[in-house]
């Protein structure tokens, strides 16, 4: 079962059971804890989802600490925090604990207010590790769009990456603000709005260049020609074809965009500290990649407070994602989950519920050393992502060095 589906099928629970909820308590159990399950996180492991959570730089008042009523960790790294209010109560407003909590955490970076119904989502775009006033995204358990389950699926555990949500919390907010912009303009075009079209028309057509001032009297009378104008250039912008002329520059903007995007989130994940272990594990990859008698492709890996990523050289283009707490040991693949267990008879394979891209089974293993024994299914691993991209860098050569 997918992630899409899983929302689906928790929606209607909620939908059954939600008016029989009543008190915080109750909302937690019967609708916020499933839903951190629909997430990835595993509710039953207290090393990470930790409900009550104090901190030691908690305030006490009235002779107890503050606390917030959950802390998502992965790999003991706290990366959200929950604020629960009662079926029936707003989720709009927040008694400031988890602010508090927020700005002290420095590696947590998203907060989430909810009623079991609504999910609001916070993080720190005004201020850096300042909770934000306003949520960057609001998700309803019981009225939600597709696109809303792919905004969702940042915060599964399986993917979360606090650079990605940040720049993805940022278009959203921007391209919110510009939409209601936009809109306002093309309802009721504003006087600045129609006189920079006005100036503007000698250039695109010199023989209707307006002469002299752009006087009230000028901009009323190209009102309703700009209010036309908008209307006839949307229709065309709906039915035109999508040929390669138009969709060719739009690819390579998009390109330059991911790239800039990785650079921002190398920058900000220089701070982080890749262990021993992890650069055990990627030797050990690397060696088996290099067995590949297919490719040649430069091997790299990127360290995130929640994975370990292997990739051909871009980030975008990875074939594992490893988690290697002290407590858990795992790695997520590319492949099903039939072909998976085929090349990994001896472990245990799971599907993956959520994803961003086709990440789509999780191998368990108990420790490093495994990955030995798992050879064949990493090289597998490899080759599959070397095949999509083969066309892109043909002859890629293997760095030594990873970046």
């Amino acid at each position: 079962m997918g992630f899409t589906e899983d929302i689906a099928k928790l929606s209607e629970q909620v939908r059954k059971r939600s008016d029989q909820v009543v008190g915080e308590e109750s909302t937690k159990m019967a609708l916020i804890v499933p839903f951190l399950s629909a997430l990835g996180y595993d509710v039953y492991d207290p090393s990470e989802v930790m409900p009550e959570y104090v901190a030691d730089f908690a305030i006490k008042k009235a002779g107890q600490f503050e606390k917030v009523d959950y802390a998502l960790a992965i790999n003991g790294t706290i990366v959200m925090l929950v604020e629960a209010k009662a079926r029936g109560q707003k989720a709009e407003a927040h008694d400031g604990q988890i602010s508090r909590y927020f700005n002290g955490l420095l590696t947590t970076k998203i907060a989430i207010v909810t009623n079991g119904i609504d999910y609001r989502f916070f993080t720190d775009l005004r201020d850096r590790n300042v909770m934000d006033k306003e949520p960057f995204f609001i998700f309803n358990i019981l009225e939600y769009e597709l696109k809303d389950i792919d905004n969702l699926k940042f915060f599964h555990r399986d993917n979360f990456d606090a650079a990605a949500i940040t720049n993805h919390a940022e278009e959203m907010v921007y391209v919110k603000g510009m939409t209601q912009l936009l809109g306002n303009l093309l309802r009721s075009p504003s006087e600045e709005f129609v006189r920079f079209l006005v100036a503007e028309l000698g250039t695109v057509a010199p023989s209707y260049e307006i002469q002299g001032r752009i006087t009230g009297k000028v901009i009323e009378k190209f009102k309703p020609i700009v209010k036309k104008s908008i209307q006839g250039s949307l229709v065309e912008l709906m039915t035109r074809s999508l040929s390669q002329e138009i969709v060719q520059p739009v690819e390579v903007e998009v390109e330059q965009e991911i790239e800039e995007e990785e650079k921002q989130q190398e920058s900000q994940e220089s701070k982080i500290i890749t262990t021993a272990e992890e650069i055990e594990v990627f030797e050990k990859i690397k060696a088996i990649t290099q067995t590949s008698k297919n490719y040649n492709f430069e091997v790299k890996y990127k360290d995130t407070a929640s994975y370990f990523g292997i990739n051909l050289g871009k980030t975008t283009w990875w074939f594992l994602r490893l988690y290697l707490s002290s407590q858990k040991k795992s790695f997520i693949t590319r492949l099903n989950v039939d072909e998976v267990k085929s090349l990994a008879p001896e472990f245990e394979v799971q599907e993956v519920t959520a994803s961003i891209g086709d990440a789509a089974s999780k191998v368990i293993i108990a420790s490093v050393s495994d990955i030995d024994k798992l050879a064949s299914l990493i090289l597998r691993c490899y080759e599959a992502e070397a095949t999509k991209h083969q066309t892109f860098i043909p002859g890629a050569i293997r760095m030594e060095k990873s970046a």
